[in-house]
């Protein structure tokens, strides 16, 4: 009994602690304007700390906004430039192409005025040294490479003398002489038929002849032979030679 009044009112008795009572409402009106006092405080604190380091928000804002204008500017001059840079380009490649071409005329117009000289001096030299009537040849052979390898071009002059000489008809053939693997051989053109369109000839006082021919590009060249054969003639009128020039 003494044990049991001990432990209910002796030292080690359970202790009461009697604290008065607070609506709830009451704690989380008191509670929350001080969390959010808290955070204000804070959100307070790191504008300060970012401001005393230098940086201001709405400054940084403003320049990253003026930023991003740039760069859409710059890229839409970038954009501007380069299709300026492309016309300019195919119009440089056009004035480019018409010079080359104006170039090319005007070579073609100097050599045919080269040449056309060269007729006229030759036909005058011509009239003064008159030959016998209806006498045949063959002027001014010239036998060049042509842009291919194993091509070749020739031409030639032919020319009958007479001023009542009678019209000439016939054909011509070329005879290429060869030196392939050491041993020399012959191409004659034309190679299909004598009555070939292309080397057919039929004039009363000139006419200047222009033909290309192709050999094999293993073959040297040592020279062409050219035959003049007047219509239902077996033997050629006119042999005359020719190497490369």
């Amino acid at each position: 009994m003494w044990r049991r009044v001990k432990r209910s009112f002796g030292i080690s008795a359970t202790h009461l602690a009697v604290r008065p009572h607070i609506p709830w409402y009451l704690r989380w009106g008191l509670t929350v304007p001080f969390v959010l006092g808290t955070l204000a405080l804070a959100w307070w604190a790191y504008g300060s700390g970012l401001e005393s380091a230098g940086f201001h928000r709405g400054e940084a804002e403003k320049e990253l906004t003026t930023l991003r204008e740039q760069v859409a500017k710059l890229g839409a001059e970038n954009t501007q430039l380069s299709s300026q840079v492309a016309q300019y380009e195919r119009q440089i490649q056009m004035e480019l192409a018409s010079s080359l071409e104006t170039s090319k005329q005007l070579k073609n117009l100097s050599d045919e005025n080269v040449r056309l000289q060269e007729d006229l001096a030759f036909f005058q030299n011509l009239t003064a040294t008159r030959g016998e009537e209806g006498e045949l040849g063959v002027h001014r052979l010239r036998l060049e490479r042509d842009k291919m390898p194993g091509e070749y071009h020739l031409r030639m002059l032919l020319v009958q003398s007479g001023q009542r000489a009678k019209e000439f008809v016939g054909s011509y053939q070329l005879v290429a002489t060869v030196l392939r693997n050491g041993q020399r051989a012959t191409h004659l053109f034309p190679q299909d038929a004598p009555e070939n369109a292309q080397f057919q000839l039929g004039f009363k006082y000139y006419q200047r002849v222009e033909q290309s021919i192709r050999l094999p590009q293993d073959a040297q060249l040592e020279e062409i032979q050219v035959r003049i054969f007047e219509r239902g003639a077996s033997e050629p009128k006119v042999r005359q030679s020719v190497s490369l020039s």
